[in-house]
């Protein structure tokens, strides 16, 4: 896992669960990460049949990465091996296989740029691409889009790509009326204010210009609303100063890394819940969240974001940058409350049906051939 598992989020509820189902069948994991997690973290992903090993800055394609897996190999002979967030061309497909490694899988959630269109590529790409993956059993995409636009690059054989959604976990972890409150008090928001929340990284690609321009055209028609940013990153005080000029910053919240955001309230005190994206996002974790909740979305018609996404059914979808369409459905959703319960219920058995955590990995259980 080439992530560094600073929160307990929809990455560390899959290890565990994979990890979980793993033991179940008689297997250990040894799981890999790019850096050693917090003690939170670790503690949410001790399992009796669970090693954690860490290999930095493993979606690199450099030496000392590559030692890192070979000595874990070496120690371990796994039966399989997958990877994840270590990039689609590199040497572990080839390593695993010098190791003995019976099945090797890769799961791919490559999000592209704004713009991006798929295309075959040119041959020599095509050959060098199928060459350097010869070793791998399968190739898993996390919804229809990725499956699309890996497929159409033919740069491996479509019949050993997979498309398994990503999987969420749709249990609270407590009351979620008590859970929402404390958000509010924690964050000083105030009270009598609906509250729209967008979770994601604090970068340009991600829309919080755009958050923040829709916002402001909801602030010129009610006043009553507020507007929380869960996150961080590179931009967050370049945001946090468009705000202010604004002249919206006593209606917006920026509040930092929140380490789980289900523990911690976040969709339990939302009214709507936004994912603005610019770029081509492959599948979108924190949509399914705010379903898990019951939370409507606003978000926009960009990557594999429609297929979690059913427009005027879960929720409502703006065009990329369109922020007189993300205004106007906040508007409407935050007028309607009965529409509200609808799409969040929608939503809520949407999430259920196709993205509940234990069946999806299950799923992925399946193709390691535990049996």
């Amino acid at each position: 896992m080439g992530i560094e598992p600073m929160r307990i989020g929809n990455g560390e509820h899959s290890v565990r669960e994979l990890s979980l189902q793993l033991g179940q069948a008689g297997w250990r994991s040894v799981v890999c990460f790019a850096s050693a997690p917090p003690e939170p973290v670790r503690e949410f992903l001790s399992l009796p049949n669970v090693v954690i090993e860490v290999i930095p800055n493993s979606w690199e394609l450099a030496w000392r990465p590559v030692s890192d897996l070979r000595r874990i190999l070496s120690r371990y002979r796994p039966r399989a091996l997958h990877l994840q967030f270590t990039g689609f061309l590199g040497p572990y497909p080839w390593l695993g296989k010098l190791y003995g490694v019976e099945r090797i899988f890769h799961t791919d959630h490559t999000s592209h740029p704004d713009g991006y269109t798929p295309a075959r590529a040119p041959l020599w790409k095509r050959m060098a691409a199928r060459i350097i993956n010869a070793p791998l059993t399968k190739v898993i995409c996390v919804s229809d889009y990725g499956y699309r636009s890996l497929t159409e690059l033919d740069i491996i054989d479509s019949s050993r790509v997979v498309r398994i959604y990503n999987g969420i976990q749709t249990v609270a972890p407590g009351d979620p009326a008590v859970l929402g409150r404390s958000f509010r008090e924690r964050h000083g928001i105030p009270a009598g204010r609906q509250l729209v929340v967008q979770v994601s990284w604090i970068i340009p690609q991600k829309g919080i210009g755009d958050l923040l321009a829709a916002a402001a055209k909801v602030l010129a028609r009610r006043q009553d609303v507020h507007f929380a940013i869960v996150g961080e990153g590179a931009d967050r005080q370049r945001y946090t100063e468009e705000a202010d000029r604004m002249g919206i910053a006593d209606h917006v919240t920026f509040t930092g890394l929140v380490r789980d955001p289900f523990a911690e309230g976040v969709y339990a005190a939302a009214d709507i819940v936004c994912q603005l994206s610019r770029w081509q996002e492959v599948f979108g974790c924190t949509i399914t969240e705010a379903m898990a909740m019951r939370r409507p979305l606003v978000a926009t018609r960009v990557g594999g974001i429609p297929e979690l996404v059913v427009e005027e059914e879960t929720g409502l979808l703006a065009a990329k940058g369109d922020t007189d369409a993300m205004a106007h459905h906040l508007l409407r959703l935050l007028d309607d409350p009965e529409l509200r319960g609808r799409m969040g219920e929608a939503g809520r058995r949407r999430c259920v049906e196709r993205f509940e955590l234990s069946k999806n990995i299950a799923e992925v259980v399946k193709l390691y051939g535990t049996g």
